[in-house]
Parts: C-alpha cells; structure tokens; sequence
C-alpha cells in the first residue's frame, strides 16, 4: 500500500509533465495558462477525493473545504502554490499543497472532525513568472493586495484584465475572523537540514529582504590603445563591487546572504572597455536590523570604489520585504509534533520567500521545511526523498491533532 507521503511525491511528478507543463521540455507552469487550468483540475479531483469542498476563488486560487465539527467553523489553512519558474522542479510548492490533501485524507478515512475546519489552498502566483508581479493570489487573500498591482502584462502583451475580472479580484480576500492559522509545508530549498542529517524543520521566519538596482558610469575607449592607468572601467568597478558584497556577506552571521543575480554590459564588446554596466543586488537576513547594516556597508563600499575608480554611481532601492517571524506558539506545536513522530526538533530561518510572509498579515503563521538532495531548488533535479514526505505528513497530522486539543482545552 501506498504511504500518503509517498503518493503526495508522486503526484508532484505527475504533475510535472505535459499536460500540466506549458513546456514539452521540463516543468514550466504559469499562473492562468492552460497547465496551470489543467493542474487545477487535477487537483479538485484530488482534493474531492479526499473529502473536500472544492471552489475557485476570484483570484483563480483553487481551495478545497473539509469542514470542522460546527459548520462554518475558523479555518486552520494549509497551503502553498501551484505555479512554477521556468524549467522548474516538481516539488517547490505543488509538495506543500499535496501534503495537505493527505492530511485531510487522513482525517477523512478516520472520519475524524475537529474543532476548526481545514482550508487546502493552491496559490496561484507566488513564484510571480509570468507577469511582473508575485505573490498576487496570496496578497488578495491576505488583504494587502494593492488594486495597482493588478495592471500588468505578461512578455506576449496579454495582460491580466484580459484573463480574470480585475474589479472582482480583492473579493478573495478572508477576513481574520475566518481563519485560525496558515500552515505551510515546503521544500527548504538550501542545504542546512541534510548538513544537519535531519528531514524536517520548523521554520522561525523568513528572511528580511533588500534589493537593489545598481548602475556604473565610466568611459568607453580602445581596448587595445588605453593605458590601464587611465581607463575608467565600468566592468572591473562592477567586479570589484560584487567580490566586496560577497566579503561583507561572509563576515556576517550565518543568515546573512547577498547575491550579484543580474549583471548587464550595454553595447558591450570585445575589443570595448566598457563605458556602463548594470547589476542588481540582494541581501537578505532574518533579522531586518542586520541585513540594514550588511546593505549601509556594501553600498558604503560601493561608493569607495565608485570615487577611487573615477566612476559614476546610480542605487535604486526596488524591493523591501520585512522580516516575518513565524507564530511562537504554532512553532512549538510543529517542534511537539516532529519529536512526536520520532524526529528531532530542529529550526531554521527561510531565506526565501514563501506565501507564508504575506499570510502573516491575516494570521498567525507556521512553516515546516523539508529536506532537498544538494539543497537544490527552481531546478529540474530538485528532489525530495518519499521518506522525508511521509514525515512531514505525520508531523502535520500530530500538529492538527495538537492544536485541535488546544482548541478545545
């Protein structure tokens, strides 16, 4: 027989494949393309299957209702996203939302009914790789949803007015009211919990985000006919600027990252010294306060070598994310339940962002991160080992059977 953790894996896998691909080479599945209408599909079968009220909500986010003893009872959510990056691997997101499925299964198969109710949701846009936005079916959930955002475009000019009733969109929106708590299964896409020979871990927060667009001015000229006394060289400004963020990352504690992602040499050539270069910059870290001072230093930095290299400097700060703390009391219900099923507690910072940070805004929150071969993720080798799957569903399943006895004390 199957375990649930097993079948939530492969599940995971069949999904990953046309037709709820929009690629026929690897996994690319976008918010409201034909994939992403096929895998809602798939998953109402599913999550009916399971026991669950099934409907779509305004924002295309697919929920699915097994309700608690009293009808219209508060709702613990479990949930995560179904869409996807570019050549993606099976298990970021789609695990999460599988997972939860199993455990409502569970609850069924034992008709077993509790104090609150359980709300599977299938985020649809949390990876944000199709229009130029993220996070937008989650952010309509939460409330924090600015109507703006909605005026985007995908790269083929279809914008998402043309796909969804835009008027209609903030109506996803739950009242606090609603909803107990948001529970998140996720791959933990890094690599501290196989260093540490554990599958699980309960996630603390998710990490303080900065980023930044950053430009370099500096004079085009003769590869071949100028000295290298005179050059101002937007290109090794830029490489010296990089290696100077990754020194100040690595002097810092251990949640402490900054990533060159992007680097642009406009008209650049090969017997060019470059004029201009572009690149962007990332910090993260779990606590705001240091991330702010890993992002003064660097950009201190920047601005040293930008005068000691006669450069001209641009910064444009385009993203500020907030720390989010997860629940204190929801972590210790999922570190009760782990060293319940026989694992050993264990917490973690996520230094990527989740559909968590932006529940938090409606709830309280918890996450529990599963262990990833290599720490590798947005990868068609991601892989996660059907043991590990079938041990967060038992931690889970103690973590409702926890709080549902809290419910009710």
């Amino acid at each position: 027989m199957v375990s649930g953790g097993a079948r939530a894996v492969a599940r995971c896998d069949a999904l990953a494949v046309q037709p709820f691909s929009d690629s026929a080479e690897g996994l690319t599945r976008t918010y409201l393309s034909p994939a992403y209408h096929a895998a809602q599909e798939q998953i109402t079968a599913w999550m009916a299957e399971a026991g669950m009220t099934v409907w779509r909500d305004a924002a295309a986010n697919l929920i699915g209702r097994y309700e608690g003893r009293e009808p219209g009872a508060r709702a613990l959510v479990i949930g995560s996203h179904i869409d996807s990056v570019r050549n993606a691997g099976a298990y970021d997101g789609p695990l999460g939302v599988m997972l939860g499925i199993e455990a409502v299964a569970a609850l069924a198969a034992s008709d077993v009914r509790l104090p609150f109710a359980i709300e599977v949701y299938a985020f649809g846009d949390e990876e944000g790789s199709r229009f130029p936005a993220a996070m937008l079916t989650s952010r309509a959930v939460a409330g924090t949803l600015d109507p703006a955002t909605l005026d985007v475009a995908d790269r083929d000019g279809v914008r998402l007015g043309d796909l969804l009733d835009l008027a209609a969109y903030p109506s996803a929106r739950r009242e606090a009211g609603e909803i107990l708590g948001y529970l998140e299964a996720h791959i933990e896409q890094g690599p501290v919990l196989e260093a540490e020979g554990l599958a699980l871990g309960t996630v603390t927060g998710i990490a303080a985000q900065l980023r930044f667009e950053i430009g370099l001015c500096g004079t085009a000229g003769h590869a071949g006919t100028t000295a290298m006394a005179l050059r101002r060289d937007a290109v090794a400004g830029m490489a010296e600027m990089v290696l100077a963020a990754e020194e100040v990352a690595t002097a810092g504690p251990a949640d402490l990252v900054a990533t060159v992602g992007v680097v642009e040499v406009p008209s650049g050539a090969a017997n060019v010294i470059a004029g201009r270069s572009r690149f962007t910059l990332d910090v993260r870290a779990g606590d705001a306060a240091v991330r702010d001072r890993a992002a003064e230093d660097i950009l201190r930095r920047f601005r040293g070598i930008a005068g000691r290299r006669d450069l001209g400097l641009s910064v444009r700060q385009v993203h500020d994310l907030p720390a989010s703390p997860c629940d204190p009391a929801l972590m210790d219900l999922l570190d009760a339940a782990t060293a319940e099923a026989g694992h050993r507690p264990f917490r973690l910072v996520s230094g990527a962002g989740h559909d968590a940070m932006i529940m938090a805004a409606l709830c309280p929150t918890a996450m529990l991160f599963l262990r990833c071969r290599g720490g590798v993720s947005h990868n068609p080798v991601e892989h996660v080992e059907p043991a590990d799957a079938e041990a967060a569903l038992a931690v889970m399943s103690g973590f409702i059977r926890l709080l549902g006895a809290k419910c009710d004390a």
